[in-house]
């Protein structure tokens, strides 16, 4: 039931972030939401959500006796599909299983031949040949980690003395394209989670640094599509002759 709950999970964090604004909590009739029922595995799963806030409730609507919430996802949700998902963690997993079948091929050959002396030569040769193939294997993984953990480009000395939390601000956004193949990431949302490791970041500073980062081609600053009165935290905006820079990505 828990497998159940984070699958259940997972599938609407990634719809929440692949479609920029906010969302219905749960399906309403011919409505989408993000979860479609308020009982069992998906009101387990929207109780989890907001609780461990990777949800975040921005307005109620009442229609009736009815209640209809509306949620947008946080730098949180990010984070929990990365953690659950990251090609890096998932190769990790499988070096573990490789490290663990070649410490026990010993353990294994060794009851083998107790019981069939007989074949003990044949088993032997085996055993070496799967010790080979597996050692080849954890060696290439070891190179796809090495790989996998390195994607993000080293930065200058004069980038990171000019924007101390550049390397955050990137591995962030790479980590939300890579996690959930999602949208552009808004400007307060990235915002918000380098103030988790920066707490004394201003906007202004915010903003400012954002241009030199895209002078330098290490990210892209891309406008709100739609009448200004819809973005829902202006002040996070950055103006851009007609434009309202909105969304950052990689």
């Amino acid at each position: 039931m828990a497998d159940k709950v984070v699958e259940v999970l997972l599938d609407a964090l990634k719809q929440a972030l692949a479609v920029p604004g906010d969302h219905r909590l749960y399906r309403t009739g011919k409505l989408d939401g993000l979860f479609a029922a308020k009982t069992g595995v998906h009101g387990e799963a929207a109780s989890k959500a907001l609780s461990e806030g990777l949800l975040e409730i921005v307005r109620k609507e009442t229609r009736g006796k009815r209640a209809v919430e509306w949620v947008r996802a946080t730098h949180l949700a990010t984070q929990f599909l990365h953690e659950h998902e990251s090609p890096v963690q998932a190769l990790k997993d499988l070096h573990s299983i490789l490290q663990l079948s070649k410490e026990g091929i010993p353990l294994w050959l060794a009851e083998m031949r107790s019981q069939l002396q007989t074949l003990a030569a044949k088993l032997e040769a085996e055993a070496d040949r799967w010790t080979h193939c597996l050692g080849a294997l954890s060696k290439q993984v070891e190179t796809a980690l090495r790989q996998a953990e390195g994607t993000l480009t080293p930065l200058s000395n004069g980038v990171l003395a000019d924007v101390p939390w550049a390397p955050d601000a990137l591995a962030y956004l790479e980590r939300r394209r890579s996690s959930a193949g999602a949208a552009p990431c808004p400007l307060a949302e990235l915002f918000a989670a380098l103030r988790e490791q920066h707490a004394d970041l201003s906007i202004s500073a915010f903003h400012e640094r954002l241009r030199r980062l895209q002078d330098r081609r290490l990210l892209r600053l891309l406008p709100f599509e739609g009448p200004a009165c819809d973005i829902s935290q202006p002040e996070y905006a950055l103006a851009e002759g007609t434009d309202l820079l909105y969304y950052a990505a990689r």
